[in-house]
């Protein structure tokens, strides 16, 4: 069976402006190459994760290239950039006064502020 890439058309839309922004930074043509795999190989990250990761790097903007997850508790304000949130991830996010970014405006930050979660 041929491969076809993703269907969805905002991800097609997506994964072409992270290709370009790729020949500038670094970051986002790994980003875009994570974003262009197979939907059952990206990242699925759960917020409890998330919670210890925020304690080790303070003040970051996590990029998953994937769907965050709503398991667990955040008891932080997190900045968080990702394909997808699940209803529960992003309503909990928000209630602790953090961020849900798409990845189209996760480009505008600068990238030393970035952490790419897997």
């Amino acid at each position: 069976m041929k491969r076809t890439g993703p269907t969805k058309e905002k991800t097609k839309k997506i994964i072409s402006l992270l290709k370009k922004e790729g020949k500038k930074k670094k970051i986002w043509k790994e980003i875009a190459k994570q974003v262009s795999a197979p939907r059952r190989k990206r990242a699925s990250i759960n917020l409890w994760q998330l919670e210890k990761l925020s304690e080790k790097f303070q003040n970051k903007t996590f990029v998953v290239a994937g769907k965050v997850l709503g398991k667990g508790e955040i008891n932080k304000t997190v900045n968080i950039a990702a394909l997808e949130f699940s209803e529960k991830a992003g309503k909990k996010i928000k209630e602790k006064n953090g961020k849900t970014l798409s990845l189209e405006e996760a480009v505008k930050i600068n990238s030393k502020e970035l952490m790419i979660v897997k």
